[in-house]
């Protein structure tokens, strides 16, 4: 009995002391374990996400004319061969209106059959049709009417159309952008005065926008004038330059 009661104690006396060791070991284990997965709540400063935007007005200083030559030929080395020679007669127009050869460009060669239709019978080969498109810049502007009348004496028959444009368009999109961020601190400003708080710096500035080149060829009808005038009369306009900014500002209660 007293054999047995000691082996009780002694094992008695192991389990507390497994048990304090547990104890003791259990909170930094817990700690341990809890930190890569403990979620901690952040509360995010208030700010105000805003967007302005600056437009100028400038006037173009480039213009590029695009136009072709088309022919047709019984085949299809005759039509490409027509169309060659009077190309040839075109380029040599361009460089006596003093266009450089850099400023010159090839836009298009296209070369098809062409049939002839009728109903209830099978299409019938006429010819074939070659097309030769070319694209000039002109930085003259005052030289773009009398180059479109150079062409079309020179054997062009299709002009598709005239764009403007700017040789550098940096200065614009600068002044733009001073003005869309004019723009957004007077928007910022205006929005802390009506919520009653201050406004702090700004935690983010993008932009978006700026020059974009030429737009789509104009209406090739303004070129029909050229029959009751001394030469195509043409007119630039001006064109925009555009600057989006969103901002993001801090705002502080």
């Amino acid at each position: 009995m007293k054999t047995a009661s000691l082996k009780a104690l002694a094992l008695g006396g192991a389990m507390t002391a497994a048990v304090a060791l547990a104890a003791v070991a259990t909170p930094s284990a817990a700690q341990t374990a809890a930190q890569p997965g403990t979620v901690q709540i952040m509360q995010t400063a208030p700010a105000l996400n805003l967007s302005a935007y600056g437009e100028v007005k400038v006037a173009p200083d480039m213009a590029t004319i695009t136009f072709g030559v088309q022919t047709e030929a019984p085949t299809a080395a005759a039509a490409m061969r027509d169309n060659a020679a009077r190309m040839t007669q075109v380029m040599q127009a361009l460089r006596r209106a003093g266009v450089a050869e850099r400023d010159i460009q090839t836009s298009g060669l296209n070369l098809q059959a062409q049939y002839d239709y009728q109903e209830n019978q099978p299409p019938k080969l006429r010819g074939y049709q070659a097309t030769n498109r070319v694209s000039v810049r002109i930085d003259d502007l005052s030289k773009v009417g009398t180059t479109a009348d150079a062409v079309v004496a020179a054997g062009v028959n299709q002009i598709d159309g005239i764009s403007f444009g700017l040789k550098d368009p940096s200065a614009a999109e600068n002044q733009a952008r001073e003005l869309a961020v004019r723009a957004l601190q007077a928007k910022a400003q205006l929005y802390a005065r009506a919520l009653g708080v201050q406004l702090g710096g700004v935690r983010s500035l993008s932009e978006g926008g700026g020059y974009t080149p030429p737009s789509p060829p104009m209406p090739v009808a303004m070129f029909a004038r050229a029959q009751m005038a001394d030469s195509t009369p043409v007119s630039a306009g001006e064109m925009s330059v555009r600057i989006d900014v969103n901002g993001v500002y801090d705002i502080v209660r």
